[in-house]
């Protein structure tokens, strides 16, 4: 008769421990793997396990090698722990909708809150305050939040770049102006690649604010400007198109020197030195290295 062969010695594939090495530990082969990753310690693999799953003890694991899925059993709870664990569960999937919708409601009344001011400023406060109470409700809920919305909006129409535009392509015609603002009217002996100019791009922050301010900007210019004009509606309109016109004017002035500077920029050739110039200047470098 042949001799019966002894089942290979079992190897933890973690520690790398054998069965002789330790008789008292708990050995499992979870998975379809054969040879020396069949087998694992108990201890090793829920050491493994939990480095997989991060403290998500639901989180399904696989095996590395076989892709086998692990089958793991928990032991059953009491009605207690059970109901707190279903507690969790609902809070942790309700809470990104709760706190998104916190955020929203913020916004929301931090709109309401900046037209309901913006009224206020625009009109007067005490004609605003009567505008207000005499409006439906509703009307007020939907219309003062849209106030912000429409200022940002506004913003971003960035209408100095049409009409600066419209300046370069007939600056021919504007030759007649050189005298008065040196470099109007001359056309650029190279076009820059992208056409656009340093620092000409949209920042939000200063889209966001610019808006918020504007209407502060225009009461102010108002007042400055059109002090005759007895209604505080009107004062606030006419400086606000006032403001507009005048930073847009500057703007466009501002990137056309900028567009015109790009242009003209001039490459200088490297200064030749004599031989005497540059050993001095190596003696020197090699001092201050010293120093």
């Amino acid at each position: 008769m042949a001799a019966t062969e002894e089942p290979p010695e079992k190897h933890c594939w973690v520690c790398f421990a054998t069965e002789r090495e330790d008789r008292a530990a708990e050995w499992v082969s979870p998975c379809r793997c054969k040879g020396c990753t069949k087998w694992i310690h108990q201890a090793c693999l829920q050491r493994w396990l939990d480095e997989k799953q991060k403290g998500n003890g639901a989180g399904s694991v696989s095996c590395p090698q076989c892709s086998t899925e692990y089958k793991i059993v928990f032991p059953k709870l009491g009605p207690l722990v059970y109901f707190l664990q279903q507690v969790d569960r609902v809070l942790s999937r309700v809470s990104p909708f709760a706190a998104a919708g916190v955020v929203v409601g913020t916004v929301y009344w931090s709109a309401v809150t900046y037209g309901a001011v913006t009224v206020m400023q625009v009109v007067g406060h005490k004609k605003g305050l009567d505008v207000m109470e005499r409006a439906d409700p509703l009307f007020l809920l939907m219309g003062l939040p849209t106030i912000p919305v429409m200022l940002v909006l506004g913003k971003m129409i960035r209408w100095e770049d049409y009409v600066l535009r419209l300046w370069q392509k007939h600056s021919i015609k504007l030759q007649l102006l050189s005298g008065i603002m040196p470099g109007i009217g001359r056309p650029a002996p190279r076009v820059p690649f992208d056409g656009g100019y340093p620092g000409d791009h949209l920042s939000v922050s200063r889209t966001l604010c610019g808006a918020l301010v504007f209407p502060t900007i225009a009461n102010l210019a108002g007042r400055l400007m059109f002090r005759r004009v007895p209604s505080s509606l009107q004062r606030t309109i006419l400086g606000g198109i006032a403001f507009v016109v005048i930073k847009g004017v500057l703007k466009v002035y501002f990137k056309q020197q900028q567009y015109l500077m790009q242009a003209n920029r001039h490459i200088l050739n490297y200064p030749e030195r004599e031989d005497g110039d540059e050993a001095h200047e190596e003696e020197d470098n090699e001092d201050s290295g010293n120093e």
